[in-house]
């Protein structure tokens, strides 16, 4: 049998026990598929600056390249195993049993209970026990060379001229197509069953959400500024910006989720989705930005969310005058720790359930989610929750804390330039410089605009919608001349703090320094 072929027999096998476990996932766990529960524990244990650079590199492709490298190294694991099978038989059996178990311990420790290590067992059956078939049926084992059954006589009628009509496949590609059609199918009927779980009704993101005790107030005309290729000021939700670390979208079915809010507490209580449908809830407009946004980046989105007030939570439970965080908990693995302080300041840092006028969509963490303006994301904004616990830092440590990010991490003062794009060719005359400036808590009181590193000029600066929302900025620069052309941007919040010059790097709290593009002015 040729090398290749018995290459080609591994992969198949394996990538056909993987579409098999998916399916079986998708009606189990789905973050139990074996690629997903390997790819988290990669993620997981991916040194931080490994993890800076593919976010820097790749953006929020990051994760789909991840997937792929995994599934690039399996094809290598999967082919040498192959060719072990062909010379000996429990080479292929234990390999594959190997893999499995790989993925079967990697959904183990993110995710509790047997169900866990259910798609990981199906895999190590299905790929040892085809590749085992395959590697016998290839070999010609099942018969002898003199059993053969002799070939018919040529027919006149055969010949290159002929067209019988009929596709005969070879004996080879049935061998790989079928196992191939096996994992095509099982992919593709995984991914179908999770789309059937996780549509709208079956989950229960089909309800009317509550008329808020606090309606957000309506915004002021003129924060949108009116001018090609500036952001919404409002976010639609199929741009809002998504980081974590989820490589497959949690599915909780609001009828079985709960949420417990416990720890250093007076009274412990366990909420439902439909107790909290029933508490009095406000709304508010909030621009939420991530700690891994470079100078001048896309991790900026503004949204009016509705929730219950975190302070009303916690009243309810009562707090012990030891704790020292809100500690939560979400179903990808995350964890975040958020100051106590933060929370009993006045400031409208609630559980959210809904935004921009429905609920949370799954994406955005469905059934609940942390809201908490002016921290970064990383320390505040746990999505897919599924507790909150009251606590000291010594006794738990956040996701990120533990790889070395700040513990605490207000929001910086940033600005951004929309227009101009860097390296944009524009007319002569007059040219428009905007784009948008935020210092969430703190709000902006002023933006200044250097040009081939001139004097500061101040930009005009939209209507402000409040402390908590970024505002949209604009300067009109009559060009001196053809060329390339500088442009810098800076900040002042509301404190008097003016945004540093030196840049630095997001890790561990957050980028800093003027965002700078270049443009070419055409005569």
């Amino acid at each position: 049998m040729p090398r290749w072929l018995s290459a080609g027999f591994g992969v198949v096998s394996a990538a056909a026990g993987i579409g098999v476990a998916h399916v079986v996932a998708a009606l189990t766990v789905p973050a139990a598929s074996p690629l997903l529960a390997v790819g988290s524990i990669a993620i997981d244990a991916a040194p931080t600056p490994v993890k800076e650079w593919a976010v820097r590199t790749f953006g929020t492709a990051d994760k789909p390249l991840l997937l792929g490298g995994i599934a690039v190294v399996l094809v290598l694991a999967t082919a040498a195993i192959g060719l072990g099978a062909a010379r000996h038989r429990w080479v292929g059996l234990v390999g594959m049993v190997a893999l499995a178990g790989v993925s079967g311990a990697a959904a183990l420790v993110r995710i509790p209970g047997p169900l866990a290590v259910l798609p990981a067992l199906v895999a190590a059956l299905v790929a040892a026990g085809l590749l085992l078939v395959l590697a016998r049926v290839g070999s010609g084992s099942g018969r002898s060379p003199a059993s053969a059954p002799e070939p018919p006589p040529p027919s006149p009628l055969d010949g290159p001229h002929v067209r019988s009509g009929r596709f005969r496949p070879g004996r080879r590609g049935v061998l790989l197509g079928g196992p191939a059609l096996i994992a095509a199918a099982g992919v593709g009927g995984g991914t179908l069953l999770s789309s059937l779980r996780t549509s709208d009704a079956a989950v229960g993101r089909d309800q009317e959400l509550p008329e808020p005790v606090s309606a957000a107030a309506p915004l002021p005309d003129g924060v949108q500024i009116d001018l090609d290729g500036v952001t919404p000021f409002v976010t639609p939700l199929s741009d809002f910006y998504r980081v974590d670390i989820a490589l497959s979208t949690p599915r909780i079915d609001a009828a079985t989720w709960s949420l417990p809010i416990d720890g250093l507490v007076e009274s412990p209580v366990t909420l439902s989705y439909a107790d909290l449908l029933e508490m009095p809830m406000v709304e508010r407009w909030i621009t939420l930005s991530c700690v891994s946004n470079p100078v001048g980046g896309p991790y900026v989105s503004t949204g009016r969310w509705l929730g219950v007030p975190l302070a009303d939570l916690l009243d309810m439970v009562g707090v012990d005058a030891e704790a020292e965080q809100l500690f939560a908990r979400g179903a990808d693995g995350f964890s975040c720790s958020i100051p106590l302080d933060v929370v009993r300041d006045g400031r409208d840092a609630m559980l959210a359930i809904g935004v921009n006028g429905e609920q949370l969509p799954l994406e955005r963490g469905f059934p609940a989610r942390l809201i908490v303006p002016g921290l970064f994301g990383f320390v505040s904004a746990a999505k897919w929750l599924t507790g909150l616990t009251l606590s000291t830092y010594d006794a738990d440590v956040a996701y990120w804390t533990e790889r070395g990010w700040a513990t605490d991490a207000p929001a910086l003062t940033q600005t951004r330039i929309d227009v101009p794009r860097g390296l944009e060719t524009v007319a002569a005359g007059e040219v428009t410089i905007a784009g948008m400036a935020w210092a969430q808590h703190r709000g902006i009181s002023r933006v200044e605009v250097s040009i081939d590193q001139g004097q500061w000029q101040e930009a005009e600066l939209a209507a402000d919608a409040g402390d908590d929302l970024w505002r949209a900025w604009s300067h009109v620069w009559e060009s001196t001349g053809a060329g390339r052309h500088d442009v810098q941007v800076r900040s002042t919040d509301r404190t008097g703090e003016v945004q540093p010059e030196e840049r630095t790097d997001p890790f561990p709290d957050g980028a800093r320094g003027w965002h700078s593009i270049a443009f070419v002015v055409e005569e």
